[in-house]
């Protein structure tokens, strides 16, 4: 794990990226990812400059790292600008990093930035997750079909032991 003095020097380098982006129209975040000390990736928020929703700075660090075939971070460390929204603390615990380092918190970020929709606003993002579907903002439904496990079955015969 890195010391104090390395996660200050790539707290700063996270927050100077996402100052960069927002120069270059994008929007106030990135990421890094850090082995042994050094920077594997660095990435910045591109939806305004995609349009691709998806295109969060850890969900475009996590791409860039599966590139260069790292897709494990076990091991590694994940500097981020603020703390990660629902979908991309997701894509985090499903790439796991040894830790993810923030600089600011939620609180701190709404002082001065939402980013939100119909659906959800920062505040309200994280509950959603907790309430049983049918409660959600976006409506999910089960549909019935003639065998739904069909994938499952056909993943888990390929992948058994």
């Amino acid at each position: 794990m890195s010391t104090p003095e390395l996660d200050t020097r790539f707290t700063e380098r996270v927050v100077a990226r996402a100052v960069q982006n927002v120069r270059e129209g994008g929007k106030p975040f990135a990421c890094l990812i850090v082995r042994d000390g050094k920077v594997l990736v660095e990435a910045a928020n591109q939806v305004a400059q995609s349009g691709d929703l998806t295109s969060h700075a850890e969900i475009t660090a996590i791409r860039l790292a599966a590139e260069m075939g790292v897709t494990d971070l076990t091991g590694l460390d994940v500097y981020v600008t603020a703390y990660p929204c629902p979908m991309c603390l997701g894509a985090l615990y499903y790439a796991q990093p040894d830790r993810v380092v923030f600089a600011a918190s939620r609180d701190q970020e709404s002082e001065h930035y939402e980013d939100g929709n119909r659906l959800m606003t920062l505040d309200t993002f994280y509950g959603e997750y907790t309430k049983p579907a049918h409660e959600r903002s976006l409506p999910a439904e089960q549909v019935a079909t003639e065998d739904p496990t069909l994938p499952f079955r056909q993943w888990a015969s390929l992948h058994s032991d």
